[in-house]
């Protein structure tokens, strides 16, 4: 049997983690990086690399567990991968040639320990460690059963309902075990599990979170992103496809189909704002379909202007486009600061009302006495939108031409993006003219649900088996929504949004 080891953080400085109310980006909740088979103790380095390279997706915790021989070591920790596993005694501390990482964001309430991933168990067949990215919308529906059968939670992560799924399995082997418990859950989900003598990966029936492969030498890798490869220096193999299982071992890497073949329907927001520019997810380059957006923009919402400006960073590449689709001058008319984490404290409400200015800085030299065009990826509540018109209209600029890279968002997702509930999404409560009144902007536009397809280069939106998963768009969830649906029952479930990591 396995043994754990390191179950509690080694040291680490943590920092209370706060979350600006006004802050209306939407969050994908985790990344998850797994490696097998790397040289001696080297699993753990390649990891953390491979969790760096995936920061954007989660600032807020961190966690990791590798397998030496026969036992489990895993750390846990609040703060950014660096801080956590960026010791030279890292190989010392989570030693083995395998080893599974995962990053995360947390929601509204704060982050605890006791829901950072990987989630550990010691099965009678041996420890298993598993990350998951995504959100499963049977979660509550599942754990409520678990529990009145007696099981114990130790968290209120909806990884752990598959980790109880998996002892509770009747199948005699692990893979079998893993299958089982995951042709019960429901929504969108990337996974990499760790036992001690198999990484296995697998993927959502509809292939709505993304997960790579790739080689390290002789090592595999799993990661949530190509740009995980590209950092740990790993060459791209193939995406795991949707409703897929791989499984690693000694013997290399087998791949099952355990589930009835469908569709595949991949997160549109990946390409809109969670992935990094320089991935390729699904075989597509985010930053050129980032670039086409912005160029389908252009056709559809011209305006005379002197100066197009992105909100950075995501706002970049869709700016780009706009400004050679419409020939006006691209400009960065607003600078970024790269020095304040998302974690960061605000010492006052006073404060916190100028944040944008610590985040982003109008560059006057560039706004003043200018028609400014500013492409943003997307607007959520409008709250962050409003604080950079009014900045860019003091740093001199004679009129505000807002852009939206994406369509308009009008429900919320459930598959792992924190994001408010229709009653907080602006464009789900106001007309076109009321938002342009709202946000304080001369005229307001938004990308079509057909432009963005058109940007993905997959033909017009076939609306009986649409292309991709883009509900937030359009309300047409592409799976059932059994925790929703028992809330909108009237049964006692949470009353508020499902999340991967709901805070007790």
């Amino acid at each position: 049997m396995s043994r754990l080891e390191h179950s509690i953080a080694a040291p680490v400085v943590h920092r209370e983690h706060y979350r600006d109310a006004d802050d209306d980006r939407p969050r994908l909740e985790c990344g998850v990086c797994g490696v097998w088979g790397a040289e001696k103790d080297a699993a753990s380095s390649v990891v953390a690399l491979g969790l760096h390279a995936l920061q954007h997706r989660g600032q807020e915790a961190c966690g990791m567990a590798s397998i030496h021989e026969t036992r489990f070591h895993t750390e846990r920790h609040m703060g950014l991968v660096g801080e956590a596993f960026g010791g030279a005694d890292l190989s010392t501390r989570l030693p083995g040639s395998a080893a599974v990482g995962h990053t995360r964001y947390s929601t509204a309430g704060g982050s605890f320990l006791r829901n950072i991933q990987p989630m550990f168990a010691d099965l009678d067949q041996g420890g298993i460690a598993i990350a998951h990215n995504g959100n499963l919308t049977n979660f509550l529906y599942l754990r409520n059963q678990l529990v009145g059968e007696g099981a114990i939670f130790q968290s209120t992560s909806d990884s752990e309902v598959i980790l109880h799924l998996i002892a509770r399995s009747r199948k005699a082997k692990i893979v079998d075990r893993f299958i089982d418990a995951i042709g019960r859950i429901e929504g969108g989900y990337a996974l990499v599990c760790q036992t001690r003598s198999k990484m296995i990966g697998a993927r959502d029936p509809l292939g709505i979170r993304p997960l790579v492969l790739g080689r390290l030498g002789e090592a595999w890798v799993l990661a949530s992103e190509t740009c995980a490869l590209d950092t740990i220096g790993a060459t791209f193999e193939r995406d795991v496809e949707h409703g897929e299982v791989v499984v690693i071992d000694h013997e290399g890497l087998k791949s099952l189909k355990p589930f009835p073949t469908r569709g595949a329907r991949p997160c549109l927001f990946e390409y809109v704002y969670f992935s990094r520019p320089d991935s390729v997810v699904n075989g597509r380059s985010v930053y050129g379909v980032r670039k086409r957006m912005g160029m389908r923009l252009a056709r559809e919402h011209a305006v005379e202007a002197d100066v197009v400006v992105p909100v950075p960073d995501s706002g970049v590449p869709a700016a780009l486009g706009y400004a050679q689709e419409s020939g006006i001058p691209y400009e960065m008319g607003i600078i970024r600061s790269h020095y304040l984490g998302r974690t960061f404290i605000q010492p006052s409400q006073g404060a916190r009302q100028k944040g944008v200015r610590m985040k982003h800085s109008p560059n006057g030299s560039v706004l003043k006495g200018k028609r400014v065009v500013l492409i943003d990826d997307s607007i959520v509540r409008g709250t962050t939108s409003v604080k950079l018109v009014r900045a860019v209209r003091a740093a001199g600029a004679t009129e505000v031409h807002l852009r939206s890279a994406s369509p308009p968002i009008l429900w919320p997702d459930f598959y792992g993006i924190d994001m408010p509930e229709r009653d907080q999404l602006i464009a789900a409560n106001k007309t076109l003219e009321e938002m342009r009144a709202h946000l304080e902007v001369d005229s307001l536009g938004f990308l079509s649900v057909d432009g963005l397809y058109d940007a993905m280069e997959a033909g017009p939106r076939d609306p009986r088996n649409p292309q991709f998963t883009d509900h937030y768009f359009t309300g047409e969830y592409p799976t059932r929504l059994l925790d929703r649906e028992i809330e909108e029952g009237g049964r006692e479930v949470a009353a508020r949004q499902l999340s991967l990591l709901v805070s007790a």
